[in-house]
């Protein structure tokens, strides 16, 4: 039993459910109950329920502030009963954050149980999923504006001649209803409180809220469906699988089975959420919302501000929004009675998160179909391989659009042999077909998109007298030269550096700059066509709420003609005169040492092919690369996803990746080396003996440096474990769990995205 000493001298206890061997049951007045607190503090010595005295009106769900350690924290209430097995007199009471409701339902309290199950993460941890952050902390709230009205008409009023303000606001307000009261006295100074005063108007605190894109409306698209979308929509819903997989091929509507499947469950009286997997997305799709549906439309993502963020949450909660869409942090969205969940781009490897607790999105997802009882609808033209197994062996229902929606052909894609382009002398980023199709597409009018998943000027700076590398003081990384601010930058922490003028190895001062990014294609672009009107859009552009939407408003309504960019303009843009894409460097995610490799490379290299001839006009791709003989390149000019599984699920079979087996990393982070090897060496110990003990169930175990050894000075190392029977994974995460320390972070990854 925890005891604490107040500031009068009492001793206090802070007792939970069954901590007492023979407990004295204290029963409670009638208007009071008994709360089963969760505090807010993810630490696993405070992860556990305590009771507290509440008031009768206290909700499950509600959020209160509990008296805790000698201070006051935000706590999260689990349950409600009558009766504690705490002594007599000694509970302690909480109070009720000013919330108007339970900030959590039931179904978020029930997802919270079973991620904590599942992951074995504080349940503080989880809980704070389903809220935005600021709100948790208290520094965010609605937003409360004073408003004034008319009690009279103007004809009833009677003024001095002096009092022209007055008059003048009291007939503005004739005109055009209730004002906010600060705009009114910027019109005509003093006027509200007078008319105030003279009972000729009334002043009323009103929320407003904070609308993130305002005046973002799409235009109202048709609602016609075509025969294979209309198939669609009615095999998702005579289909008693719980989970769809929507494989369509890019430009096949499937954005419009989306959204009639919404539709259907708004008439039921239900919500839906959509998920789609970057940022850049939900703006776009956010418009084609609201035009069909109005307000019924909340966007969640991290880009928004703590206010707009607080109040689209807000809106979600009450029911005044029935359709949630963001990134991946909005499958936690507060709707109740989900009648749709649909993931698009279901294969992107950003529904994985990479901080804890590290939840798949699928899963929790899943979670919430199978207890509203919806369906799950993953949306892809080249879905993830463990998912499209899945769906060919039964599992999941599968449909499959083949054609686009306007019954054009896919673009063409031509291959640029850059050993070739080498020996003819061309050093340059842009082999002769991208500079000859380039300079058709722009003579014609028409837009040109340039995919190169590197961001800055030049990957590395190199002293070519010895060899030096120019390093993050925080990271083991290399840093990259960013032009634009003339600077270089560290992508994992952030750290800028000044641009060494000389080695500060040897002094020397033959400094090269090795590999091209996304602004030294820019930049050679605009000497190439300086009357080229050219975007970038990258990490570095895209900063703010409105960074991406601003950038694809502007391409969209003609004002460049190139755009250049990362994977964020790969998937589900959709511009019209778009004719040419040009893939810069087919080859950088397909040698990776991953095992994902040339599925990432087959994806991304259809995803942004699939930008080009949207409409009428034919589009074409022109694909760069080294290594022009490769199977996945070969199965990606033809779009022939089918071929590209059969031979990737063949090799992984032979080789017992996943989804044969499961890849499980151990990450053990920490600032304090010994602290971390000390961590890592009692989770090894507690590892070997579950492998030891189960050789049957391991294809592979071994404990070793990350790749990256060190990242924002935290020190990193990890086990790798390849599973061929994962009912021991219960007992990794109990092992790591015990592992854990104040100062060290012990993390459980299964497949991971990035093993870097």
């Amino acid at each position: 039993m925890r005891e604490r000493q107040d500031g009068k001298g009492e001793n206090q206890r802070f007792c939970r459910a069954g901590f007492l061997q023979k407990p004295a049951r204290q029963k409670v007045g009638v208007q009071e109950m008994i709360a089963e607190v969760i505090v807010d503090i993810a630490a696993g010595e405070t992860d556990r329920i305590y009771d507290y005295l509440c008031d009768d009106g206290t909700e499950a769900g509600s959020r209160v502030r509990a008296p805790f350690g000698g201070k006051v924290v935000p706590g999260f209430v689990m349950r409600l009963k009558e009766t504690s097995d705490c002594p007599p007199g000694k509970l302690r009471r909480v109070y009720p954050c000013p919330d108007g409701m339970p900030a959590l339902n039931g179904e978020c309290l029930f997802l919270a149980e079973k991620l904590t199950a599942r992951y074995r993460v504080p349940k503080a941890l989880v809980l704070r999923l389903f809220l935005p952050s600021e709100m948790r902390t208290g520094k965010v709230r609605e937003l409360m504006k004073s408003y004034v009205s008319l009690r009279v008409p103007v004809s009833e009023m009677t003024f001095p001649k002096t009092a022209k303000n007055q008059r003048g606001a009291a007939e503005y307000l004739e005109a055009h209803g209730k004002t906010e009261c600060g705009y009114l006295n910027g019109l005509f100074p003093g006027s509200v409180s007078a008319l105030e005063k003279k009972g000729y108007a009334e002043v009323a605190k009103e929320q407003r809220l904070r609308d993130p894109y305002r005046g973002l409306d799409g235009e109202q698209p048709g609602h016609i469906l075509t025969d294979d979308q209309r198939a669609a929509v009615e095999k998702i819903g005579t289909d008693k699988r719980t989970v769809q997989l929507l494989h369509g091929v890019t430009g096949s509507g499937k954005t419009e089975i989306y959204l009639t499947l919404i539709a259907d469950c708004l008439r039921q009286g239900k919500s839906a959420i959509f998920l789609v997997p970057e940022i850049s997305l939900t703006p776009q799709m956010l418009a084609q919302l609201r035009a069909r549906f109005g307000r019924n439309a909340a966007i969640m993502h991290s880009g928004l501000s703590a206010g707009e963020r607080f109040d689209e949450w807000w809106r979600l909660r009450t029911g005044e929004a029935k359709i949630a869409i963001g990134a991946r942090s909005a499958v936690f969205a507060p709707v109740e009675n989900v009648g749709v969940i649909i993931v698009d781009e279901e294969h992107d490897s950003s529904y994985s998160s990479e901080t804890a607790p590290r939840y798949n999105t699928f899963d929790v997802a899943y979670l919430r179909a199978k207890y509203n009882g919806c369906k799950l609808v993953l949306g892809s033209a080249t879905p993830a391989v463990e998912t499209y197994k899945r769906a060919t062996d039964g599992e999941f229902g599968l449909i499959r659009l083949e054609k686009r929606i306007n019954r054009k052909p896919l673009p063409e894609i031509i291959i640029a042999d850059m050993r070739r382009e080498v020996r003819r002398g061309n050093n340059s980023a842009f082999s002769s077909p991208l500079r000859a199709e380039l300079e058709k597409c722009l003579s014609s009018g028409n837009q040109a998109i340039l995919f190169l998943n590197r961001r800055g000027y030049s990957q590395t700076v190199i002293c070519k007298e010895c060899g030096y590398v120019a390093k993050c003081e925080a990271c083991d990384v290399s840093l990259t030269y960013h032009r634009d601010e003339d600077c270089l930058k560290c992508h994992y922490c952030g750290a800028r550096y000044k641009v060494p003028v000389a080695c500060p190895e040897c002094g020397g001062t033959k400094l090269s700059y090795a590999g091209t990014g996304t602004q030294r294609i820019v930049a050679d672009l605009s000497r190439l066509y300086p009357s080229a009107r050219i975007l970038r859009m990258d990490n570095d552009t895209t900063s703010g709420k409105e960074g991406h939407y601003k950038i694809l408003k502007a391409f969209g309504e003609r004002q460049a003609d190139i755009l250049v960019g990362t994977q964020m303009i790969a998937k589900g843009h959709d511009f019209p005169s778009v004719t040419l894409v040009g893939i810069l460097d087919a080859d950088m995610s397909l040698h990776f040492s991953d095992y994902r490799s040339g599925e990432r490379t087959f994806q991304l290299i259809t995803q942004v092919a699939g930008r080009s001839g949207r409409a009428e006009e034919k589009g074409k791709v022109v694909l760069q690369t080294f290594s022009p003989e490769n199977d996945v390149l070969r199965y990606a000019v033809a779009y022939d996803y089918e071929g590209f599984y059969r031979n990737e699920i063949s090799l992984r079979a032979a080789a017992m990746f996943p989804p044969f087996s499961k890849i499980v990393r151990v990450l053990v982070t920490g600032e304090d080396e010994k602290k971390t090897i000390e961590a890592l060496r009692s989770a090894y110990v507690g590892l070997e003996g579950l492998y030891t003990a189960n050789p049957e169930k391991f294809l592979f175990f071994n404990r070793m440096h990350a790749p990256i050894r060190r990242i924002q000075n935290r020190f990193r190392y990890q086990v790798l474990m390849r599973l061929s029977d994962t009912s021991v994974l219960p007992q990794v995460y109990d092992v790591c769990a015990q592992s854990r320390t104040r100062d060290v972070l012990v993390s459980v990854e299964e497949n991971p995205v990035n093993l870097s």
